[in-house]
């Protein structure tokens, strides 16, 4: 049996591209391993949720846990003294990248995979590795690595070390992914290449079987309800935008925000909320994968309010993105590249804004409430969008023609 790896860099429950790529590849035959890493107690009982029922296996290459006191200590002593010496000296060290890159390279010699498949920064420089030394390596560019983030989080970045390490594996990777057509096109330009394969961050249509139909998110549903998430609540994704158009908003509407809420994030949001809005303003954990459809489905519009000043962003098509369509609610999103990629094919799912502009969040939102006809259009249009096309199960005799060609001997 072909042994396949597949490295990202956390926890299993935050990798959910990886995981459809592992149960797709798991099912054809091939034996399917994931290696990543263990930082939260509540992260690693979801990772051992996931795994129930599966063909392919998870490792943990390391694990960071909280009690795990000393791996811990060195793990992070050796990442900051990394940043230490490439902002003082402009030297690299791939400690810079993430935690544990070193490990990983070690783990992926071990396991000597037909295919290594990286997904992270880390594993870019373990792809580059492997490759330098003979290994047959793919390559997932769920991120453009080195157009991403704000320019202020830029400045101790490795930016030419990340271009030469995504040179290196589009070049010479036969599998090589990425999140939209957007995306494949300018990687391709910028690196003289022909375009990696799009395969959308969509989700298995099979899945709406298990929602639940329980509200445990909503309070009034008299009100029509608003739902954004991301795995952090916090600047820069679009939140400033959508507490600036508050006041704007017609009619009184239930505000939902799903994400990790660190106490700098809830600071920053408090100033921010006007204070008519926050008895209406809700904050969510996040919650195991196969619970999220069904929160996601108790609302009636989902907001992607991607910014497309930074490149990556710009040019990706998010997780949240498709999961609305797969939960049936109307889109209200950004004029990013690759959202107006779904957009200009399926123009009922939703409404298309300019980015950064608050006003025009609330008159897209305006004309879904105070028009209900056009808000069940939209989302009935979006369930067909996911049912008809856009599903990962539509995409997996892509990534299994494309395995086969990157193994062939």
């Amino acid at each position: 049996m072909l042994k396949i790896l597949i490295l990202i860099g956390g926890h299993l429950c935050s990798a959910p591209r990886a995981q459809k790529e592992a149960r797709v590849l798991a099912n054809a035959g091939y034996d399917v391993i994931i290696g990543g890493f263990w930082f939260e107690p509540v992260f690693i009982e979801r990772d051992r949720l996931l795994l129930t029922n599966q063909k392919f296996r998870f490792n943990a290459i390391v694990d960071f846990q909280p009690n795990r006191r000393f791996t811990n200590y060195w793990i992070r002593l050796q990442t900051r003294i990394a940043k230490e010496i490439f902002r003082r000296f402009g030297v690299f060290l791939p400690e810079l990248l993430s935690y544990g890159t070193r490990a990983m390279l070690k783990y992926a010699q071990e396991v000597s995979a037909d295919i290594t498949i990286v997904h992270s920064e880390g594993g870019m420089w373990v792809g580059k590795q492997l490759l330098d030394r003979g290994f047959n390596v793919g390559v997932d560019f769920e991120d453009w690595f080195s157009e991403d983030l704000l320019p202020n989080a830029r400045i101790d970045r490795p930016i030419d070390i990340l271009k030469s390490l995504e040179n290196q594996l589009i070049n010479e990777c036969k599998y090589c992914l990425t999140t939209s057509h957007s995306l494949a096109e300018a990687l391709a330009k910028a690196y003289q290449v022909p375009k990696p394969t799009a395969i959308y961050n969509s989700f298995p249509w099979s899945e709406r079987s298990q929602i639940d139909a329980q509200i445990r998110d909503r309070q009034n549903l008299d009100l029509a309800s608003i739902h954004w998430f991301s795995q952090t609540i916090g600047q820069g994704r679009g939140l400033e935008v959508l507490f600036q158009s508050l006041p704007y908003i017609n009619k009184s509407v239930e505000i939902h925000l799903r994400g990790n809420y660190p106490e700098v994030s809830r600071q920053w949001l408090e100033s921010q909320v006007p204070p008519e809005c926050r008895d209406r303003l809700f904050i969510h954990p996040t919650v195991p994968n196969d619970e999220l459809l069904s929160r996601i489905a108790e609302h009636d519009i989902g907001l992607a309010l991607e910014c497309n000043s930074i490149s990556s962003r710009n040019l990706t098509i998010t997780n949240k993105f498709f999961q609305y369509l797969q939960a049936g609610l109307a889109i209200v999103a950004t004029n990013t590249e690759g959202q107006y990629e779904i957009l200009s094919q399926y123009p009922e799912i939703g409404e298309l804004i300019p980015s950064n502009d608050f006003m025009a969040l609330a008159e897209a939102i305006n004309s879904l409430i105070d028009n209900m006809q056009k808000l069940k259009h939209r989302q009935k249009a979006a369930l067909e969008a996911a049912q008809e096309k856009l599903n990962w199960e539509n995409q997996e005799d892509t990534i299994l023609k494309l395995i086969e060609k990157a193994i062939s001997k």
